[in-house]
């Protein structure tokens, strides 16, 4: 069951999560990521390959859709922008 997300910190804790599990990466690492961390191009763990297990899961964990449309490099960025997208579908 999905919970229902009302919080701009739990969508946070969920995206951190999930490029911990997805990705492979140190709890200790996703959790100093700033809004300015860089993510796709800069993580060797996330490329092309990576991306649409990270989309499945968050879609998965939050409940939301994300349209093939709705992806782009400038969603993927950062993590600040790939937060912001996250939000912005997890909180309507």
């Amino acid at each position: 069951m999905v919970a229902a997300f009302n919080d701009e910190q739990e969508v946070d804790k969920t995206l951190r999560a999930v490029l911990v599990d997805v990705l492979g990466l140190a709890p200790e690492r996703v959790g100093g990521f700033t809004e300015a961390s860089p993510l796709f191009g800069a993580l060797p763990e996330f490329d092309s390959m990576a991306v649409a297990g990270l989309l499945t899961e968050l879609e998965e964990r939050l409940g939301i859709l994300i349209e093939d449309h709705e992806v782009d490099a400038d969603m993927l960025e950062s993590f600040g922008s790939l937060l912001t997208f996250v939000r912005a579908k997890a909180l309507r």
